[in-house]
């Protein structure tokens, strides 16, 4: 097929494509391609809770490669033109560039990117780049030593992460995107210097304000920096302009440094919720299709796909799923009561 052809292709699955029940397309999938993370985090997985007894997936219950790369192509021909692998931290995934390989040689598929830790991300960056991953997104907390380690578990140090960027970089997964989750009383007094350290490197820093996603975090909207105050604490210091979105349904607001040093993103799902124009489905570690990231449940595709399921029968449950889809718990959050069941940060992804 030629690349004219392959244009035309792409555009008619635009057309042509499932819409949800507020007409929103199926444009990006997310696949967490393990449960397990050499982190600790409080707001996903707080230690007291993922302690060294804790039992993870068993393998057998895991998605193997060849169903993740079957699946990804059928949502692909449904009009997913970029996959962003999660985790847990997906590092850990063994073998995971032969993975990427695989998702990157999909027709029609147009990116396929990664969001790490950071911590395994030197030794692979090299290979993740040759298998076909793109670009990088690293969660970078803050640069204080202390700060970080309370926001890792103690796990690791900032100097890991800042190390690994580079290296990343040299291996020409660019641009690289830093996300920093930004809680109050913990990192909002660091965010300026997280800014500065950044800015004119060519990495954008996206400040994403603390979300409720699981029930283990003991999330309280008072912990929660909202991303107007993110801008006017670091466009006191660095003055900033909006730019405008680079496409329908981006995630984050964009904001450039008026000196021209490079540019910023903020996530506000809870003070400016963008549910109106998501886009995006994602793959559970053990195979659930999830059309929220606040979803208490997803549906099953790995059962009816070790039971025998065709590929159209696994298209036309996917295409169900969607068209029926209704979600926006971002706009609905404060009129919703909490403390309902939720599928947690790590199995999900973010």
């Amino acid at each position: 097929m030629s690349s004219g052809d392959r244009q035309l292709d792409s555009a008619h699955i635009a057309d042509t494509g499932p819409r949800d029940l507020f007409t929103r397309p199926l444009r990006d999938l997310r696949i967490s391609v393990t449960d397990r993370c050499n982190f600790r985090c409080p707001y996903c997985m707080p230690a007291e809770i993922y302690g060294e007894r804790y039992e993870f997936l068993p393998r057998p219950e895991i998605l193997t490669f060849e169903e993740i790369e079957r699946l990804a192509r059928l949502f692909v021909e449904l009009g997913v033109e970029k996959i962003r692998l999660t985790g847990g931290e997906p590092l850990l995934r063994s073998q995971l560039p032969h993975l990427i390989e695989a998702l990157a040689a999909i027709e029609g598929l147009r990116d396929v990117t990664l969001t790490t830790n950071g911590v395994l991300l030197a030794d692979h960056a090299l290979s993740l780049r040759k298998a076909g991953l793109r670009r990088v997104t690293v969660s970078l907390d803050s640069l204080d030593e202390e700060v970080f380690a309370r926001m890792s578990g103690r796990r690791a140090g900032p100097q890991i992460v800042l190390d690994a960027i580079d290296s990343a970089r040299n291996a020409g997964l660019s641009p690289i995107k830093i996300n920093c989750v930004v809680q109050r009383g913990v990192n909002e007094h660091t965010i300026v210097d997280l800014a500065a350290h950044f800015r004119g490197s060519g990495c954008i820093v996206r400040f994403i304000e603390y979300m409720d996603v699981g029930t283990l975090n003991r999330w309280d909207a008072a912990d929660v920096v909202s991303a107007r105050e993110i801008v006017n604490r670091i466009g006191a210091v660095f003055p900033l302009e909006p730019v405008a979105a680079n496409y329908r349904g981006e995630v984050a607001k964009r904001y450039r440094y008026v000196d021209g040093a490079g540019e910023i993103g903020m996530i506000s799902s809870v003070t400016q919720p963008f549910c109106g124009d998501c886009s995006r489905a994602r793959l559970t570690t053990d195979g659930h299709f999830v059309t929220c990231l606040f979803a208490s449940g997803g549906v099953d595709l790995k059962t009816p796909m070790r039971h025998g399921a065709t590929d159209h029968d696994l298209r036309q449950l996917l295409r169900t799923i969607w068209t029926n889809r209704g979600d926006r718990y971002s706009e609905e959050r404060t009129s919703r009561r909490e403390g309902g069941r939720k599928i947690q940060m790590f199995q999900i992804g973010g």
